[in-house]
This record gives C-alpha cells, structure tokens and sequence, in this order.
C-alpha cells in the first residue's frame, strides 16, 4: 500500500517529466500524507494535461459525509472496475501523481524501520491514481484523490504485500486519456530491477517532519527500539463504505 510518499524534484522538471504546458507551483515536500492537499496530473476537457492540487483520500460522489476519505487514500487495482467508491472514477477521472519516492515500513526485531524506495536511475515517477468532486449541500467543492495498489514485486515483498502501481511514462497517455478503456496491463507491479531502497531515520514516522534529512540514508536498522509511524491508514485499503440505497440500486 501506500501511505507516505515525497515530490522533491524541480517544478521544471516535473513539468517536462509530465508533459505539462505550464511550470506546476510546487515546492519540495519530503513527507506527504493522507488528507493533505496533493498535487495530481489529469487530462482536461480540451485534452490537455494539467497539474492542480487535491485532497488525498477519495471521497465518492454519492458520499454524505467527506470523512469517509480518510478509508479512501489507496484502491486495489485488482477491484477497481466494480467497487461502487472507485468504478466512476476509473471510467472517467484516471490521473498520475508525482513522486520522486515512498516510504514503507519493514519489521525488524526492535520494530518497523522505515524504507524509502524510488526508481534506480533517481527520475521523477507517477503513481496510477483516480480523483472525484464532491459537492457539498451548500454548494462547496472539494476534489479528491487516490492511489492505486497491486501485489508487491519480489524487491518490497519483504516489506509488505502491497505496493503503489507505478506508471511508466511511455504509457501517461494511455493511462490518462479515458478513451483507452483497456489498461488492465497497466496495473502490474513494477518491475523489481527498476527500484532501489535503503532505511531513513525514523523522524518521518512523524507528519510534522518535513526536511530532506528524512529521505538520507542511514545505518542499517538495529536492534533497539523503532517507534512506531504515525499513520491514519486503514487496515483494509480500500474499505468500502455502506452506500445510500440509491447508489445501490444502480
């Protein structure tokens, strides 16, 4: 799964990495987490891409209560078409998010020591994702997103069943223009060869650390003990919400 991740790489870079016409407005941030405000690369109606911010942890159209976002911040790819929280959005909102890299957790005898994985040639990446509007009863708009998982290469097995679905980038376009229904192949875990790790001090167990010292390397984890992250994951990724009688009913 997926619930920390970092975007340090310049915006210019980001826009060239994207094929966006404009320099997004971003600064480097080394610990974004769920339900904070995320930057997302999406196709417009003029078949444009863009890059805005959105809230990290989806909350469907049909919800009465934005809340239930903080259940939505990863989907499983293998689920995706016929879930009610997610098959809207996978039909018509697909969209990329950047990241230069994740953190997971890997147990260890004196706890979870954080890992930070990226891509071996240190290249921006976009995690497969799906986003949705939400109108509130007074008009209010609140857009938001998701990031989708699959099984775990042999590389993060170790670590946890679950990892992010990375992109690649000659397949953005596929992935981003919803007239290419078919992307089930796009869903697989990344291929093992193009990942590296290493273990990052445990100060990015913390949301309120947020400096480019958390993603540095550190000794190999010992045996003393690991505090554990602060996380407002779900045990289950993409817990699915009871749904009004009406969006049963379609």
């Amino acid at each position: 799964m997926c619930g920390r991740y970092e975007l340090h790489t310049h915006p210019a870079a980001i826009a060239l990495a994207f094929g966006l016409a404009e320099t997004p407005a971003l600064r480097p941030r080394y610990n974004i987490a769920p339900t904070q405000d995320v930057p997302i690369v999406r196709q417009n109606a003029a078949g444009e891409r863009e890059c805005v911010d959105v809230r990290w942890g989806l909350v469907p159209r049909w919800a009465k209560d934005p809340s239930i976002g903080t259940r939505m911040i990863n989907a499983r790819a293998e689920t995706i078409a016929e879930k009610p929280s997610f098959k809207n959005a996978f039909r018509r909102h697909r969209c990329l998010i950047p990241a230069d890299g994740f953190y997971e957790w890997q147990a260890t005898p004196g706890g979870k020591q954080p890992m930070h994985i990226a891509r071996r040639d240190g290249a921006p990446f976009g995690f497969a994702g799906l986003y949705e509007r939400w109108l509130a009863a007074d008009g209010a708009v609140l857009d938001t997103c998701t990031i989708l998982t699959t099984t775990a290469n042999d590389l993060l097995r170790p670590m946890h069943d679950r990892m992010p679905v990375i992109i690649a980038p000659e397949s953005y376009e596929r992935w981003l223009d919803v007239a290419h229904a078919d992307v089930a192949d796009l869903l697989a875990p990344y291929p093992s060869a193009a990942l590296v790790f290493h273990p990052v001090s445990t100060r990015v167990n913390a949301v309120r650390n947020d400096d480019a010292g958390l993603i540095a390397p550190v000794d190999a984890p010992s045996t003393s003990t690991v505090p554990e992250p602060e996380s407002p994951v779900p045990a289950e990724d993409d817990a699915e919400p009871e749904l009004p009688l009406q969006s049963r009913l379609l």
